[in-house]
């Protein structure tokens, strides 16, 4: 047996430093060749990093949330002997990181390059005691928001819940099992008393790359909102009809394929909306290609995977394309490839749309379309009253590169499409 020090290994594609997302290890624990230690995410992907060697933890380094330079020590092991492990590299040479096995995991969001926080370097002590809930005595458990606010709403301290997680997390399972073997949970319901509980939640991951994301979007472009109401009793009519009679092979439609294609039909008479803006270097990159980014909801945030090319498909090619995605995104099994390159942006939360909303643009692109709900209303047809099927078309646009008369058209442009969904289909 021997002491053996992993060194952050080089991901790839000349990245300097990664930020420490998850251990899945902590001191004490027996490890196996191969078995997954943390996972770190660049300003790329997000890279579960697995042991070189078989050995026991007896130190690990960095704090969720932390910065760590490629070639630092990350884990410090007692080798097992006899495993194919290796002399440990000396720290003197941190520039030839042991071999490694990384499975990356794309990550959408963002384009905005990591933090440059100072590192943190600790070593973990083994905990002299340890409750029966797999934590040391004063150490804070560690659930999702969901499971706290169940476990809250019960009437619950997570403090006594033993954790089956990486790190002792607690999972919604554990919760109930507890509930189950304890009995913990009130006959009555919850009891209405007073909450003075404070959660702090380090903002760490693919969190923080979005709200890096979002406020470079905000602090660099001034947004100019533009909103316009859509009759779409007809496009409605059709897509019901669409749906009623496709085949087999062909997906279901929602209003979104619709959408794109508009935008697609729209778009070549006005190059500036369906562009790039580099304002470092002052320069506008209007493409001919329309490659749509899809504002896609996943339990760890907000993804946008790119649908290229919408202008050489048709609607169900669209919904396809949008409904494979979406399922990649979720599964966490999108390629690079497909979560970026696009040159403007579609968002919407369907039923949950609203009436009007202010969506904030992906840069660099320099526009974005929100549908909001889609209602029955009343409306004023000539000298009678008659029920439409009413939609909101919310978009903000760059002020910079697209004035507010050309937004206003563009946005005229879609409406009129998706009014008389015949002109999607005309060439």
């Amino acid at each position: 047996m021997g002491l053996y020090l992993f060194r952050l290994p080089d991901v790839g594609e000349g990245v300097a430093e990664a930020e420490i997302v998850a251990w899945l290890v902590k001191v004490g624990d027996v490890v196996e060749e191969d078995q997954n230690l943390a996972e770190v995410m660049t300003d790329k992907a997000t890279v579960e990093i697995s042991s070189p060697v078989a050995g026991t933890v007896t130190a690990i380094h960095g704090e969720v949330g932390g910065m760590l330079p490629v070639g630092a020590v990350l884990v410090e092991f007692e080798s097992v002997e006899g495993s194919d492990s290796v002399a440990a590299p000396s720290p003197a040479a941190p520039s030839a990181p042991a071999p490694v096995a990384a499975s990356v995991k794309p990550e959408p969001v963002v384009q905005a390059s990591a933090s440059t926080a100072p590192v943190k370097s600790a070593t973990m002590p083994t905990p002299a005691f340890r409750s029966t809930s797999g934590r040391s005595t004063g150490e804070a458990p560690l659930a999702a928001p969901s499971t706290r606010r169940r476990a809250l709403d019960l009437g619950v301290s997570l403090v006594q819940v033993p954790g089956s997680g990486p790190a002792g997390r607690i999972t919604p399972d554990d919760l109930e099992v507890y509930l189950a073997q304890d009995g913990k949970a009130p006959a009555g319901g919850p009891s209405r008393v007073a909450r003075t509980g404070v959660n702090d939640t380090r903002i760490i991951g693919l969190r923080r790359k979005i709200a890096e994301k979002m406020q470079e979007a905000k602090r660099r472009i001034p947004h100019i909102n533009y909103v316009e109401e859509c009759d779409l009793t007809e496009l409605e009519a059709l897509r019901l009809d669409l749906n009623e009679h496709r085949t087999a092979d062909q997906p279901k439609l929602t209003l979104l394929p619709f959408i794109m294609r508009a935008m697609a039909k729209a778009l070549p008479d006005f190059p500036q909306v369906n562009a790039l803006y580099d304002d470092d270097n002052g320069v506008l990159h209007a493409h001919e290609g329309v490659h749509i980014g899809i504002a896609t909801q996943t339990p760890n945030g907000l993804i946008v995977p790119v649908v290229r090319h919408v202008e050489a498909l048709d609607v169900w090619d669209c919904a396809r394309e949008v409904s494979r995605l979406a399922k990649a995104v979720r599964d966490g099994t999108a390629g690079r490839d497909e979560l970026s390159g696009s040159t403007i942006t579609l968002t919407s939360m369907g039923p949950l749309g609203g009436i009007v909303s202010t969506p904030v643009i992906n840069h660099p692109e320099v526009a974005i379309l929100n549908p909001n709900k889609l209602v029955s209303r009343p409306v004023i047809d000539g000298s009678f009253i008659t029920v439409r099927k009413m939609m909101n078309l919310s978009s903000a646009f760059d002020h910079r590169i697209v004035d507010g008369y050309d937004a206003a058209l563009f946005v005229q442009r879609v409406k009129r499409l998706l009014e008389h969904p015949a002109l999607i289909f005309m060439d």
